[in-house]
């Protein structure tokens, strides 16, 4: 197998204010952009070209990748006009492959952080003869997945979507959102108009009596959908809960990129990454965080669990749990945020103006 897609068009919606600017897979995790990653376990894996279909922001991929070169790969990008959902990116970049039609073309999603044995998974295509062959992984809540029932020899049953009832729930299998194609599978895929390949593409050749293999792989699996996963997400890579060959840096409590700054008594833990030109100051404390390129951590501030946009300030000894502040905003000193507040791209909050607590 020599051939991937990557699926890289998506807004971004959940992760915004970070995709305000950015398009989610170019986000930094880990200290580069997450797509970074994803090609990189792609490259170990023997792939050694790949076409990229982009929508959302789409040139920002290209001048930073190039031709892919300086990672082992030949990198192609297509653009969608409009878009065209998982199902049509795929119909809509078929044609830049140079698979024959019985040869396996992989598929990723480009929000998905993964441990997943790719080899396996090709292995298990070509052993069983499947049409599609899918990445599943087993999670303890499945309501908010679609379920992938099979059989004893892991051949697909079902598509269910997310179960309502507890007596819906027939299996803890869900699709991790990885795939191995039957080239000749991706030109059955209508052309010209929005597909889901989840919705509709999968169960109509269930249907239409395709053989879809499913492959469990319990290894590390996230959705980085949300604020809060990605943050978790790139503190996973730096400290090596999830692999990935392209972590600029060694693994443990903290990745300091080479141009940032932080001072010798401030405290660094939980897989904090300082981006480039980044500075934390005195007294700060940072944990499980993700300070992006320029931003400033000002003395005293405490921030847990939480994403700094590019160019952003934490004013003096403001406390931040479980934020995301955009590129460019500051936070005055002073300030209490706590999980799940997002301060938008260049706002403004005034020093002490913002409490869950008491200021005495």
């Amino acid at each position: 197998m020599t051939e991937a897609i990557l699926l890289v068009g998506g807004k971004g919606t959940r992760l915004r204010p970070l995709t305000v600017h950015t398009p989610k897979p170019m986000v930094p995790a880990a200290g580069v952009p997450f797509l970074t990653h994803q090609l990189a376990r792609a490259r170990a894996a023997g792939v050694d070209h790949i076409v990229l279909a982009t929508s959302y922001l789409a040139e920002v991929f290209e001048p930073h990748f190039g031709d892919g070169s300086a990672l082992g790969l030949h990198l192609e990008y297509v653009t969608e006009k409009e878009p065209l959902g998982t199902g049509g990116a795929l119909r809509n970049v078929a044609g830049r492959l140079r698979s024959g039609p019985d040869e396996p073309v992989l598929v990723f999603n480009g929000d998905i952080l993964t441990g997943l044995d790719i080899r396996a998974l090709v292995d298990t295509h070509e052993s069983t003869g499947a049409d599609v062959s899918l990445h599943l992984t087993k999670v303890t809540d499945p309501r908010a997945y679609g379920l992938v029932p099979t059989d004893d020899t892991g051949r697909v049953l079902a598509f269910l979507e997310k179960p309502q009832t507890p007596e819906e729930i027939v299996t803890d299998q869900i699709n991790a959102g990885a795939y191995v194609f039957r080239r000749s599978v991706l030109d059955t895929i209508p052309a010209g108009r929005p597909v889901s390949v989840e919705r509709e593409t999968f169960p109509g050749l269930l249907a239409a009596g395709a053989h879809l293999q499913g492959m469990v792989d319990s290894t590390y699996w996230l959705d980085l959908g949300t604020p809060a996963a990605f943050v978790r997400g790139s503190a996973d890579l730096v400290m090596g809960r999830a692999p990935s060959p392209a972590v600029p840096g060694r693994r443990g409590d903290r990745l300091i990129l080479p141009t940032a700054r932080v001072a010798p008594d401030a405290k660094l833990t939980g897989g904090t990454v300082v981006g480039e030109g980044a500075f934390v100051a005195e007294g700060a404390r940072v944990c499980g965080s993700t300070i992006l390129p320029g931003a400033v951590i000002e003395p005293g501030a405490v921030v847990t669990d939480s994403l700094i946009g590019s160019r952003a300030r934490v004013g003096e000894r403001s406390v931040l749990s479980g934020a995301v502040i955009g590129d460019g905003a500051v936070v005055g000193a002073d300030n209490e945020l706590r999980d799940g507040v997002r301060v938008w791209c260049d706002a403004r909050i005034p020093a002490g103006s913002v409490r869950f607590s008491s200021d005495q």
